[in-house]
């Protein structure tokens, strides 16, 4: 069995300072929102093997806020769900809990392929997707089912 949770950034600016989409950073409710998804998720007891993260600023600060302490991969940002999914198939196995810290409509789209149906992920939302296979590499659409939904709003 894997498990894969999808988190994606909290709430952000429309514009960065500099211009660029990949600088832009959270705002206040961004901030208070991921400090509230990680104390839910160490109140729940979820823990990650891995935890990969986009490196733009706001997925960033998003799992840092949170308490996780990412690895920063590139592929993740501005990611298609083929991408993702590829990234998850390619996962060494000894890693059962993966996490990703990341962006829409990525996430959304892989989401909604992994559990066969269509996921709306707001900014700050956490979908947690038990796969039950041996390998990373066998996860494919239609393979997993929904652990737990988590949405900011639901926590303040």
């Amino acid at each position: 069995m894997k498990s894969l949770t999808l988190f994606r950034h909290a709430k952000t600016e429309r514009d960065s300072t500099s211009g660029r989409d990949f600088d832009r950073k959270l705002i206040e409710r961004g901030q208070q929102d991921a400090k509230r998804m990680g104390e839910e998720m160490r109140k729940l007891g979820i823990e990650f093997d891995l935890v990969l993260s986009s490196p733009a600023a706001r997925a960033a600060e998003t799992a840092e806020l949170a308490g996780l302490k990412p690895r920063f991969d590139e592929r993740i940002y501005d990611a298609a769900s083929s991408a993702l999914l590829a990234i998850v198939q390619a996962a060494d196995n000894q890693t059962a809990r993966l996490a990703m810290v990341g962006h829409n409509p990525g996430f959304e789209r892989l989401a909604s392929r992994l559990i066969g149906q269509i996921v709306e992920m707001p900014t700050g939302s956490l979908i947690e997707i038990d796969i039950p296979v041996g390998q990373w590499s066998e996860v494919d659409d239609g393979s997993g089912r929904v652990v737990r939904f988590i949405r900011p709003k639901e926590l303040r």
